[in-house]
């Protein structure tokens, strides 16, 4: 019980201290950020009386020193309050709440879709031929060079515009997920599957992999029930951690299919130079790494019965 308390009390140690780490590197991008905030906030308003923008100043505290505002910046973020959006003049924290359903389920698409690849790919490929396994490097390394913008781009003029198999840009619905999920999987699924393949092939070395396929058990099942099992704790530390930065990745595929989600809003918020909004979109980038960080560390324990405390 107290290793157990022990480690939960480590975790959240270092979840706190990257949560305090994105915060104060975001508040430094603000801070820093060339103009006078009160005109960015303005836009197209420049022309503004100074009575207006003096109460603008006075509102948002940008008349007192430096480490006043950080201070009273952290005490709003303890309260989950990250702001209001200059352009929109709303609070951050409904804007992304608002758009952040869409872009988890098209991350958590991706990532599935990913794993199911790199599953089936190293499985397959592992302990094999040579010409299998340079087949499997080639289109891995292809997939892992590709720009996921790019990416996309063809596959929707391929698959959309050209063959009509899927709906078209701006669409919702299942089928509109398929193509954004299969842009940010595929580069994803390369590295998994290099990761995973070597780790088989280590595996199938071992001495319980002798004595199984000694047992009778065909080779497959040796991949799926035995070594699949010690080589997937790599996998998951891998899937955790580029899982965990899919958010920058999402966003641009979201652009370039005209889904809705914090694509749209990061981009607007990017051209306005609305830096509370991107602040918030790196608070909650953060949020995402130290949960599926933790998620990752659970996994662990079911998979590798000798971490459980005794």
């Amino acid at each position: 019980m107290v290793r157990i308390l022990a480690g939960l009390g480590t975790r959240l140690l270092g979840a706190a201290a990257v949560m305090f780490g994105a915060a104060t590197l975001a508040f430094a991008a603000l801070a820093l950020i060339p103009g006078d905030p009160v005109t960015i906030m303005l836009g197209p308003f420049t022309t503004a009386s100074q009575e207006i923008r003096d109460q603008i100043v006075l509102d948002h505290g940008f008349d007192r020193p430096l480490h006043e505002q950080y201070l009273s910046y952290l005490g709003r973020l303890v309260q989950g309050d990250m702001g209001e959006s200059y352009q929109l003049q709303r609070p951050v924290a409904g804007l992304i709440s608002e758009q952040f359903g869409p872009t988890a389920e098209l991350a958590s698409a991706a990532v599935v879709l990913a794993v199911v690849i790199a599953v089936a790919s190293a499985v397959a490929t592992a302990g094999r031929g040579r010409a299998s396994r340079r087949a499997a490097h080639a289109w891995e390394l292809v997939a892992v060079s590709l720009p996921s913008y790019w990416l996309g781009i063809v596959l929707l003029t391929v698959f959309s515009f050209r063959l009509g198999l899927f709906p078209l840009v701006g669409a919702s619905g299942p089928s509109a997920l398929v193509l954004p999920a299969a842009t940010l999987a595929l580069p994803i699924a390369g590295v998994l599957a290099q990761v995973l393949r070597e780790g088989l092939e280590t595996a199938l070395e071992q001495p319980f992999a002798v004595t199984a396929r000694a047992r009778g058990l065909s080779r497959t099942a040796v991949r799926l029930r035995h070594a699949l099992r010690h080589a997937a704790a790599p996998l998951a530390n891998l899937t955790g951690w580029l899982a965990g930065s899919l958010l920058g990745g999402a966003v641009l595929v979201e652009v370039v299919f005209g889904r809705a989600g914090l694509g749209a809003l990061t981009l607007q918020a990017a051209l306005n130079k609305d830096m509370p909004v991107l602040i918030g979109v790196v608070l909650l980038s953060a949020l995402v790494f130290v949960v599926i960080a933790a998620a990752v560390d659970l996994l662990h324990l079911l998979v590798d019965p000798r971490l459980r405390p005794a």
